[in-house]
């Protein structure tokens, strides 16, 4: 606990050096983690960077709130039943690979957001693969999403090895759709009837962004 707490202050103080850091200083590679730094609409400053395995609990905990805040994820908070030994395990195995990220968004040391792109290992599809995205309900509408996707979008680039990202978006989700539209996903297809609550169908779209 204590090792982790260690590792989220060197981020957070991190940050907060690169604040008197030139633009084109802000984007940092060390020992393999990425981070970027940027301001987000209220003034307050956003810290994007790949998830360490000291991060787990932390996650857990943000996945549980995000998970009641909106019927727009898959889960219910009491479904969510990942221990932090798995998470840990599925975090480090995500930073194995190159074709695969897990990123977290903080905003005075507490994650806000988080993002995971995934790919198969098999050499005939390992250039596809689909993300999915959630933001604290609170910290919406501050370009939390926006800075995500950027960010997944220029390491896809720099891989080498992605060459389309894939996502799935409930259809009445107008906010998150305009989101991806903005970066250039387009309309794939649509499956009737993926989520089903409270008596309700919902069907969801698929959309797709080519890049390299």
């Amino acid at each position: 606990m204590l090792y982790g707490q260690l590792i989220r202050s060197f981020f957070y103080t991190l940050s907060i050096l690169l604040k008197l850091c030139p633009a084109n200083l802000k984007n940092f590679e060390i020992r393999g983690l990425s981070m970027k730094t940027c301001e987000l609409k209220d003034g307050k400053e956003l810290v994007i960077r790949k998830a360490v395995r000291e991060d787990a609990s932390n996650i857990i905990a943000y996945t549980k709130i995000v998970f009641g805040e909106t019927t727009y994820l898959t889960r219910t908070p009491e479904e969510f039943l990942i221990s932090v030994e798995e998470e840990e395990k599925f975090i480090e195995e995500t930073n194995k690979k190159n074709n695969c990220i897990f990123l977290v968004a903080e905003v005075d040391n507490e994650i806000v957001g988080t993002l995971t792109f995934s790919a198969s290992s098999s050499q005939r599809t390992r250039h596809i693969g689909e993300f999915g995205m959630s933001v604290k309900k609170a910290y919406w509408g501050l370009g939390i999403g926006s800075n995500l996707l950027a960010y997944l979008i220029d390491w896809a680039r720099e891989t080498g090895v992605i060459r389309k990202i894939n996502l799935k978006v409930r259809e009445d989700n107008v906010r998150a759709r305009t989101l991806y539209e903005k970066f250039g996903f387009k309309t794939e297809g649509i499956i009737t009837r993926y989520f089903y609550i409270e008596g309700k169908f919902y069907n969801v779209i698929e959309m797709g962004l080519e890049v390299n």
